[in-house]
């Protein structure tokens, strides 16, 4: 039975650990082994992930601790904040994963923690946790681990042996503006721990090549966040950084967590009524444009356009500040122009690509696919399209359009909702 203690804990270090949004589970596979715990398959406390595949996972996301050395502006874990403070044991910790594991409660462990003492400390307890879980319990499921920037190579070295993924946030994507909200931080000592799992993550495969039954070391590689609105940084330089991220092997994923005024006494943050959360959607839109569209961010935004239109996806943004690439035959375009017209996802663009060997696509076979033709009809051409092109209503008309088709969908879904 939970005794109250650890159960006030658990209420505290979850409450804590809501706003680190850099919570995923990715396609690594742990298999079960004889005598084991549970495997990794590509209420309080408990958050949903998605893998790669698409299905949702349950993880315990919680903090070892939400005491802190540091006095970030933007932290509500911030030393100088008069708030619950609780502090996990390592035993404490192990036991209640295992305990919600066993009851179906998650299917993983997301684990970060408040810097107390000194980083190689912190770093070292959360390493315990995770050694704990995987040489004690063998437990075989998800664990992703929060590594603490300044943390030394050979504590990220053993996390890294355990864990299925370790992540450094940056949190503020400028040095100068970290400076002045964190002067305790600094970006060598955050980027320096990204370098160290890079390292280890490239000779570990080295390794393996070499001899199967070497350790993994983060199979899942490494993720980071940054917080979108608490300083003056435009997307393009956002996106620009999250660019040079994703060109190193080992980086998974870069999340975008709009600003929460969560301390609100202190004048060097923005005073916002509500986070901005069309912007953080519009950076994972332009993200994923990066990582499955083959999009250049120079493409996305530039010194014309140093911030992506709120008002429509940046995808479609593209399409209409470059109407000499359109329309699109898509009978015999290529696989790459294909993923650049809105409304064809990945998925679409490869159905299109296989199914026009064998006949001509019109319009109610795209329908089928799964393209999304009230966008995508402005910008192809194909048997059958009975729409006029970009080429005829223009870029703006275009999207006049579709801004005002997007606004009589969402007043009718208003109106449907009241009447309910």
């Amino acid at each position: 039975m939970m005794i109250a203690s650890v159960f006030e804990k658990l209420k505290i270090l979850a409450e804590a650990a809501k706003y680190d949004v850099s919570c995923s589970s990715s396609g690594t596979v742990r298999s079960n082994t004889k005598g084991g715990l549970g495997n990794t398959v590509g209420g309080i406390g408990v958050c949903h992930s998605f893998a790669a595949d698409g299905r949702c996972i349950s993880l315990l996301k919680i903090m070892l601790t939400n005491n802190c050395i540091y006095d970030c502006a933007y932290c509500i874990n911030r030393r100088s904040n008069d708030r619950p403070r609780a502090t996990f044991s390592v035993t404490e910790l192990v036991d209640l994963t295992i305990e919600f594991y066993r009851r179906n409660y998650i299917e993983g462990l997301f684990l970060s923690s408040g810097v107390v003492r000194n980083p190689d400390y912190t770093m070292e307890r959360l390493v315990k946790v995770a050694k704990d879980l995987r040489t004690i319990h063998r437990f075989n499921g998800y664990i992703h681990l929060k590594s603490i920037p300044g943390a030394s190579s050979e504590l990220i070295h053993e996390a890294g042996l355990y864990a299925d993924r370790l992540s450094v946030n940056i949190e503020i994507p400028n040095e100068k503006s970290l400076q002045r909200l964190a002067p305790e931080k600094n970006f060598k000592s955050i980027f320096q721990p990204m370098q160290y799992i890079r390292q280890h993550a490239l000779e570990s495969m080295e390794e393996r090549k070499s001899y199967r039954s070497a350790p993994r070391f983060a199979p899942a590689g490494q993720s980071t966040q940054m917080i979108v609105g608490a300083t003056p940084e435009n997307d393009k330089d956002i996106l620009q950084l999250s660019s040079s991220l994703y060109a190193k092997p080992t980086m998974r994923r870069v999340y975008y967590s709009g600003y929460i005024s969560v301390n609100t006494y202190d004048k060097r943050l923005p005073a916002l009524k509500q986070p901005p959360l069309v912007r953080e959607n519009r950076l994972y839109q332009a993200d994923w444009l990066m990582r499955f569209y083959h999009f250049k961010v120079n493409e996305i935004v530039d010194d014309s356009n140093p911030n992506l239109d709120l008002g429509i996806d940046p995808k479609l943004a593209w399409a209409l500040r470059h109407p000499e690439m359109f329309p699109i035959d898509i009978n015999t375009a290529a696989y790459e122009m294909i993923l650049r017209i809105p409304g064809v996802g990945v998925k679409s663009a490869m159905i299109i690509c296989s199914s026009r060997r064998f006949s001509h696509l019109g319009y109610y076979e795209l329908k089928r696919i799964g393209v999304v033709m009230k966008k995508a009809k402005y910008f192809i051409t194909c048997k059958e399209l009975p729409m006029q092109t970009i080429n005829e209503l223009t870029p703006l008309g275009v999207r006049n359009q579709l801004v005002q088709t997007r606004k009589k969908v969402e007043d009718g879904q208003l109106e449907l909702n009241f009447n309910s």
